[in-house]
C-alpha cells in the first residue's frame, strides 16, 4: 500500500502502480496551483499561495485524476479541471474562515488572522476568478456545470446559517445541507474526471453520484471525529466550541431520551470550561452511535456505486476510498 500524496493523507490505494500515477499527476497539480496565484501583486501572491503552501489532502483533484482512469486519462482538460476545482475549494476556505472567525487553518494562521478579513475575502475572490479563467478554456458546458455546482455550494452554506424550516426532519435537513455545501463540489470533481476522459455517460453519472455520496460521508466522519477523537488526532470539540451543528449533535437534540444536561449544553456554543463534560455526555449517548450508523449507510452506498463501475484500477481506487472511510472513523 502506498500513499497517494506524500505526507499529506493516510488514504492509500491498493494498486501501487496506479497510486504512483496519481501521485505524479498531483505533483503537476501542485505546480499549477502555485502558478495560478503567481501574480505581480506582492500581497495577493503571498496571500493566494498561503493555503496552497499550508498543504492539505488534495482529495478533490485526486478524485478527478482517479476518475479520469474510467476513460482515457491522457485526454486534454483533465489536469486543468482538477486545478480549477481545487482552486474553487481553496477559495471557499478563505471565505469560511472569515465567516467562522477562525484563527488557524491546516496548522497555520488563517489568512484573516495573518492579515485581515478584507484580504482573506479578496484573496478568496481572486482564487474564484482564477478557477473561472481556467474553466472558461474548457468550454461553455464545463462553465455551466461549475456555476451550477457553486450555486449549490452557496445554497448549502446559506441554509446552514438559517433556522430549520418547520415540518422538515432535522436529520434530513442536515444531510441535504451536507450534500450541497460539501458533496456538490466533490461530485463535480468525480464527474469532470470521467467526463473529460471520455467515459460513457452512464459511467460518468455513476462517478458523479459516488462523489456526492462520499463527500457527505467524509463530512459525517469529520463530525464524528470532532466528538470521538483523542488528543493524538484532531483536537476534539472544536465544532462544539463554535456552535457548529453536526450530525451527532442533531441526533442528540432530536432524541427525547437525551440527558437534560447535555441538551442544555448543546443549546448554543459550548463554553470551554464545560467542553469536556459535553464530550463525555455525547460519547455516552446514543447520538454518536446513530451518527456512525448513518456514516456506514453512506459508505455502503458509495461502495455499491463504485462496484457498479467498469472493472479496473479506477474502480479499485474508489473502493479503497470507501474502505478508508471506515478506517478513518475507527
Amino acid at each position: 500500500m502506498v500513499t497517494t500524496r506524500r505526507a499529506q493523507t493516510a488514504l492509500t490505494f491498493s494498486d501501487e502502480a496506479f497510486a504512483e500515477q496519481i501521485r505524479a499527476s498531483l505533483d503537476l497539480v501542485e505546480e499549477r496551483l502555485l502558478k495560478a496565484v503567481d501574480t505581480d501583486q506582492p500581497l495577493l501572491r503571498q496571500s493566494g499561495s498561503h493555503l496552497i503552501r499550508a498543504g492539505g489532502k488534495r482529495f478533490r483533484p485526486m478524485l478527478t485524476l482517479a476518475c479520469a482512469h474510467l476513460g482515457d486519462p491522457s485526454r486534454p482538460g483533465i489536469l486543468d479541471a482538477a486545478v480549477a476545482l481545487e482552486l474553487t475549494h481553496l477559495a471557499t476556505l478563505y471565505h469560511d474562515d472569515v465567516m467562522d472567525e477562525a484563527l488557524v487553518r491546516r496548522g497555520a494562521p488563517s489568512a484573516n488572522a495573518r492579515w485581515d478579513n478584507s484580504v482573506a475575502i479578496l484573496t478568496g475572490d481572486y482564487l474564484f476568478s482564477q478557477a473561472a479563467q481556467i474553466m472558461s478554456e474548457l468550454g461553455t458546458e464545463a462553465v455551466r456545470i461549475q456555476a451550477a455546482t457553486f450555486a449549490r455550494l452557496v445554497r448549502g452554506q446559506i441554509n446552514e446559517t438559517m433556522p430549520q424550516p418547520e415540518g422538515i426532519d432535522a436529520v434530513e435537513w442536515h444531510l441535504e445541507i451536507l450534500s450541497e455545501k460539501t458533496g456538490s463540489l466533490i461530485a463535480t470533481c468525480a464527474k469532470f474526471g470521467a467526463w473529460f476522459a471520455g467515459a460513457a455517460d452512464e459511467t460518468t453519472a455513476t462517478a458523479e453520484e459516488f462523489g456526492e455520496v462520499i463527500g457527505v460521508a467524509f463530512q459525517i466522519a469529520d463530525d464524528i471525529i470532532d466528538i470521538a477523537s483523542d488528543s493524538s488526532g484532531k483536537t476534539p470539540g472544536t465544532d462544539l466550541l463554535e456552535g457548529v451543528p453536526t450530525l451527532p449533535v442533531i441526533y442528540a437534540l432530536a432524541d427525547d431520551a437525551t440527558d437534560p444536561r447535555l441538551r442544555e449544553l448543546l443549546a448554543g456554543p459550548v463554553p470551554e470550561e464545560h467542553l469536556q463534560e459535553a464530550l463525555e455526555l455525547l460519547r455516552a449517548s446514543n447520538a454518536l452511535e446513530q451518527a456512525k450508523a448513518t456514516l456506514l449507510q453512506y459508505q455502503e452506498r458509495a461502495r455499491t456505486l463504485a462496484k457498479s463501475l467498469p472493472e479496473g484500477p479506477a474502480q479499485k481506487a474508489l473502493v479503497d476510498i470507501c474502505d478508508y472511510m471506515i478506517e478513518r472513523d475507527a
